[in-house]
């Protein structure tokens, strides 16, 4: 089967580790946009759309995030597979008609996720534990999902991942390695230096690799791409 090519939605306002992250985790051919500097596909012929993190919020009044937001929505009704990881994961949510609020916390560092429901096999979630560990960096949340969206993973920060038809959301980091673990949480500067001591002190081999086996998701995603759309030539043929 051949590779399939995703528009990949950079939000991450220039950080050189994003594109190197999910092209090393993603066995696809990635298209990408700068999506901070106003950098949108001007069509949909894409096999599937990926939206990294970023530093900005859903929320906020700018131009190119009420783009951004606009463009997911109308791929996602021309039913085109749409990953949001982190940031990436609000912007579907909004763009599903969820709603993104500030939590009023800071989750950070490497923590424990549980999924919600059995699995069937068929979920961005297949394979994975019930319980497994993550890398988080985020202080928004989806506090509604999208109607008709699913529950696919918690913790006691909230949502961290669902799905709506060919729609997922996933709010921790499965395409961080080691060395942008460390540099995201030293940036966190508005937090206490003990605080950031001890996410960094929590970078170990041990929980990356523990951390290593969310990163299944892309390839249940990719493998989910692949079968869509070789269900839409079978349709179209």
């Amino acid at each position: 089967m051949t590779r399939p090519r995703l528009a990949f939605l950079d939000a991450s306002h220039g950080d050189s580790s994003t594109s190197r992250n999910f092209r090393r985790e993603l066995d696809a051919d990635l298209v990408e946009f700068d999506v901070t500097d106003g950098r949108l596909p001007d069509h949909f012929d894409y096999d599937g759309v990926v939206i990294s993190g970023s530093s900005s919020s859903v929320y906020w009044d700018e131009p190119w995030i009420r783009n951004l937001v606009s463009w997911v929505a109308d791929a996602d009704e021309r039913g085109v597979p749409l990953l949001g990881v982190c940031f990436g994961h609000q912007v579907v949510a909004a763009a599903l008609g969820g709603t993104v609020e500030d939590m009023g916390a800071f989750e950070l560092g490497y923590n424990e996720i549980e999924r919600t429901r059995p699995d069937d096999g068929n979920d961005i979630l297949a394979g994975i534990g019930e319980r497994f560990t993550v890398f988080t960096s985020h202080g928004d949340r989806v506090t509604e999902l999208p109607s008709g969206a699913d529950l696919l993973a918690e913790n006691e920060f909230g949502v961290h991942a669902f799905r709506r038809n060919h729609a997922f959301g996933v709010q921790f980091h499965p395409e961080y390695d080691t060395d942008t673990a460390e540099a995201i949480a030293r940036q966190k500067d508005f937090l206490p230096d003990e605080r950031i001591r001890s996410v960094v002190d929590g970078i170990t081999p041990e929980n990356y690799a523990a951390a290593c086996e969310a990163k299944r998701l892309f390839d249940n995603f990719v493998t989910y791409v692949n079968r869509t759309n070789a269900g839409s030539v079978e349709s179209a043929a």
